[in-house]
């Protein structure tokens, strides 16, 4: 059974730089034909896709966050990383980690959620 596990600070200040990692087991970020996923909800924008890294280590990104967006992957320790850069009060949201099936592109397993909050 494949279970994701977000992990990172809660609380970041303005202007930093959001890392946050997510922890697959049961399967494998290189398996295929999966794509990993960094998706985000707030109350005032609800669900927002931020970026993923396909099972060969293609990057996509949400065009409107692609230029303080990354998305990398460590294989060695089956995991998956989001940083943003530039943090501001309008990124506090609940970060989740999804698998995404590219056979249909549905999201078939999500993290739990990791809840942000950018204030000074």
């Amino acid at each position: 059974q494949v279970h994701l596990q977000e992990s990172g600070p809660g609380l970041i200040g303005p202007s930093q730089t959001l890392t946050l990692t997510c922890t697959v087991s049961g399967g494998s970020v290189t398996a295929n034909y999966f794509y990993w996923n960094w998706i985000r909800q707030s109350p005032g924008k609800g669900l927002e896709w931020l970026g993923a890294i396909t099972y060969v280590g293609s990057t996509f990104y949400n065009p409107s966050l692609k230029s303080r967006t990354s998305v990398s992957r460590d294989t060695s320790r089956n995991q998956f990383t989001l940083q943003m850069s530039s943090v501001t009060p309008g990124d506090t949201a609940v970060y989740y980690c999804a698998r995404q099936d590219s056979s249909g592109y549905q999201y078939d397993t999500w993290g739990q959620g990791t809840q942000v909050t950018v204030s000074s």
